[in-house]
């Protein structure tokens, strides 16, 4: 989706990826399909909160470079530091609409708020699986 007037929902990818110990580190660029995946239904049903549908936005750095877009997730490959991109994208969004980061890094949050972006930590689109 790239309708101008839906909320922009963009996804800290490395950040939400690490947010679960579950072994993503062998295989970034897996565990960064594996999160666009998931991604998918909340471009239509948005997220909590915030209701759908919503542009949604992976940025992926590193390793997980290269990761295809589906339908429903834009994936943007950082050519550098995602943070950098995230900010970018952010900035460019405002302040003619409504964009929300998903993160949960500190310095990150600073800098997309200081753009009028407001943010919400990893646990909104990947919660903890069950013990």
């Amino acid at each position: 989706m790239s309708d101008d007037t839906a909320v922009l929902v963009i996804v800290d990818g490395a950040n939400v990826v690490g947010s679960v110990p579950d072994g993503w580190w062998r295989d970034r660029h897996g565990a960064a399909e594996r999160l666009r995946d998931a991604l998918v239904p909340y471009a239509t049903d948005g997220l909590p909160g915030l209701p759908g549908p919503v542009e949604l936005v992976l940025v992926v750095e590193g390793a997980a470079r290269g990761v295809a877009s589906v339908a429903g997730v834009r994936v943007d490959s950082a050519p550098g530091s995602g943070d950098d991109l995230i900010a970018e994208l952010a900035k460019a969004a405002a302040p003619e609409r409504e964009c929300v980061v998903v993160t949960a890094d500190r310095g990150l949050r600073q800098r997309v708020e200081a753009h009028g972006a407001r943010c919400v930590g990893p646990r909104t689109v990947r919660p903890l699986p069950p013990a």
